[in-house]
């Protein structure tokens, strides 16, 4: 059963782009709803990334609508874009500022009031363990710490939706799993609505949704918990899910 509409975070609704010829996304409608991860799990070029694109409102509304939280991105993206938190694939930090200089410029984008700013950035750096190293310059960190502030960076306006577009690209195993904990940390504590692109079944919770996307449609949506029951491990349900001929798609729980 889906959760209605109020519920929901982002609501995504018959959605398709193409580039050219390439259809990137074709029909795809899911919910992120409002607290807890969701995870859009994924192979290399299944149309993620284009996703969280269109999500971020980089590229004109396609057919179709991305709702969140009730605001739609095709009428009123200034309302939607203020309730969302984006941390893009590639690095989006200034290497030569400080890890304080680069959250002060994003919060006067924002308009965030200098005592605010100072106040949520001293909250936000004290929980992902980056306070000591907050007059550093970004250039001098290591790729998991940079991933730490731009995800600090995200939460300052305090959105109720954060995009993680694959986050741990580039990182090595233990602080793959430092950031995946700390996140759904930040999810269970806030009750964050969390949608987290990835190709790595491991970064997926017990808890959390799993939204299949492959080819450009979605194969299934559902807690991870249902497609361990019904595939005897997510990667089983993985394997099945992206296999070709595509299954019939399994519907939320």
């Amino acid at each position: 059963m889906t959760e209605p509409a109020a519920a929901a975070a982002l609501a995504v609704r018959s959605l398709s782009f193409a580039y050219g010829p390439r259809v990137a996304l074709d029909d795809v409608s899911f919910r992120v709803p409002a607290g807890g991860v969701t995870a859009l799990l994924g192979p290399n070029g299944a149309g993620k990334s284009t996703l969280l694109t269109l999500t971020a409102g980089l590229l004109r509304p396609p057919p179709g609508s991305l709702t969140v939280l009730g605001h739609d991105m095709a009428t009123a993206p200034r309302k939607a874009l203020a309730r969302m938190g984006i941390v893009f694939q590639q690095p989006t930090l200034d290497l030569d500022l400080t890890v304080a200089q680069n959250l002060r410029v994003f919060a006067a984008l924002h308009g965030l009031p200098r005592r605010r700013t100072e106040a949520r950035m001293a909250e936000e750096l004290d929980r992902l363990d980056l306070t000591a190293r907050a007059g550093e310059k970004v250039r001098a960190l290591n790729g998991g710490h940079r991933r730490r502030v731009e995800i600090a960076r995200a939460l300052l306006h305090r959105p109720a939706l954060l995009l993680l577009d694959e986050p741990t690209v580039g990182l090595d195993v233990p602080t793959r799993a430092a950031l995946v904990a700390h996140v759904h940390a930040l999810a269970l504590d806030d009750g964050l609505a969390v949608l987290w692109t990835t190709h790595l079944i491991d970064e997926v919770a017990a808890g959390d949704r799993v939204v299949v996307l492959h080819k450009a449609k979605v194969r299934a949506e559902a807690p991870a918990a249902t497609l361990v029951a019904d595939h005897g491990s997510l990667a089983n349900a993985f394997a099945a899910l992206t296999a070709d001929p595509p299954p019939v798609q399994e519907a939320a729980q």
